[in-house]
């Protein structure tokens, strides 16, 4: 039988859908990218009313599209607006962002004419889930989830109430789905997960992040090791001092910002200020060669007025960070920001998100252009459709490489051009 992933949102979804094709996959089940299937997973997405919206469209397209499928919902969304999917009739199996390891059995449930409804209250889980993901990935870059759940409940976010509080996998498990993926030619891992900063606040055993980078650039044959979201508190003195001596850890540090204006921040209910966050900038470039340093950051939060969003422009530029990730705030029910008062009018938004994606691309070309004339290894990650080859460096440039030979997969050196 026919499987069809449908998967929207982040690194970490997409990670949980490639981990149950796999699953789906041992099962004797062919795993299709397009075209009718008989059995369709949407694996929904609710960090903005876009992701939510997006996440329904795709339920109901999906359903059109192969109206004798089993219909199967999982992720954010499916966890946040459970009673709303219930009601679907489109929806034959509904489950959340826990018990995905039974998706298999409540799909061949269904396929017997079975409506299965497995949600459950995710904010009493505490164990993380075991979901190994080791073939089902492209061949040059592996993703390893560590975590589940955020504890942070920022203002404008919905994520802690769709993934619940912090789940730690334990270092063993990691290191053993590192070490597969490193026996079946992987080049690069990225560690992922929902907060990976708070790696470890549950097992009580003292181990964080940076014990888990640790072992992982120990793994005989890992090349590269990239880090996935982090927030500045996460970006101490001891921290630095021990990412220095990972000589295979990627000079990319996606440091989530949301605002430069500490009084934004503040209400945002985020746990750092402006300046604090310029120190741990300069603590990683001070010690670390080469970093890179990208970023989310959000305009139009209530109550941001044109002198807090001027103060956020100017941090930005200040940092000289290589890319942003630019969002408008998006009113998330259930959440504080949803109830604030000064509510910022779509219009200004969209202004603001212009200005900053402006500055964005002057940074990037500031970025590029500081490596004129030298010469750097480059990972070969796929031919583009002109015959080139598409590489990255390990902080996470973009560069495109001319060869006669196929080098997909290979480190090579680049010299950017004068």
């Amino acid at each position: 039988m026919k499987v069809k992933f449908i998967t929207l949102g982040c690194k970490t979804n997409f990670y949980e859908s490639q981990a149950l094709a796999e699953m789906f996959k041992k099962r004797g089940y062919q795993v299709v990218r397009s075209g009718i299937a008989d059995v369709c997973v949407i694996n929904t997405c609710a960090v903005t009313s876009m992701g939510a919206q997006k996440s329904r469209q795709q339920i109901h397209r999906a359903k059109k599209q192969n109206p004798n499928a089993v219909i199967a919902v999982m992720g954010c969304y499916a966890q946040t607006d459970a009673e709303k999917l219930k009601e679907s009739l489109d929806i034959d199996v509904l489950i959340g962002t826990s018990g995905r390891g039974a998706l298999i059995g409540l799909v061949e449930e269904a396929l017997k004419g079975k409506r299965m409804i497995a949600h459950t209250d995710i904010m009493k889980e505490r164990d993380f889930e075991e979901l190994c993901l080791t073939s089902d990935q492209s061949r040059i870059r592996a993703t390893v989830k560590i975590e589940d759940g955020c504890a942070n409940f920022c203002a404008y976010c919905i994520i802690p109430y769709a993934r619940g509080p912090v789940r730690s996998r334990s270092l063993e498990k990691i290191i053993e789905e590192v070490k597969l993926l490193a026996q079946n030619g992987f080049a690069e891992v990225v560690l992922t997960g929902i907060h990976i900063g708070s790696y470890g606040r549950d097992l009580k055993n003292g181990l964080s992040l940076i014990d888990v980078m640790e072992a992982v650039c120990s793994v005989e044959g890992i090349k590269r090791v990239r880090l996935g979201s982090v927030e500045p508190v996460v970006i101490t003195e001891d921290f630095v001092n021990r990412a220095q001596k990972l000589k295979n850890l990627c000079p990319q540090f996606h440091l989530s910002l949301q605002s430069g204006s500490t009084k934004t921040l503040m209400r945002m209910k985020r746990r750092y200020t402006a300046e604090e966050y310029m120190q741990a900038v300069e603590r990683l470039r001070v010690s670390i060669p080469d970093t890179s340093i990208t970023t989310d950051i959000m305009v139009g939060f209530p109550g941001e007025t044109d002198e807090e969003f001027k103060e956020s422009y100017n941090f930005c530029k200040a940092v000289g960070f290589m890319q942003m990730h630019i969002f408008k705030y998006s009113k998330r029910p259930g959440t504080v920001a949803a109830g604030m008062p000064h509510q910022v009018p779509e219009q200004i938004k969209e202004e603001r998100s212009q200005k900053l994606i402006a500055l964005e691309a002057e940074m990037k070309k500031t970025f590029y252009d500081s490596y004129k004339g030298k010469t750097v290894e480059v990972l070969a990650e796929i031919r583009t459709k002109d015959g080139r080859f598409h590489a990255t460096t390990p902080n996470y440039m973009d560069v495109f490489i001319e060869s006669d030979q196929d080098i997909t997969g290979k480190f090579v050196t680049y010299t950017f051009k004068d």
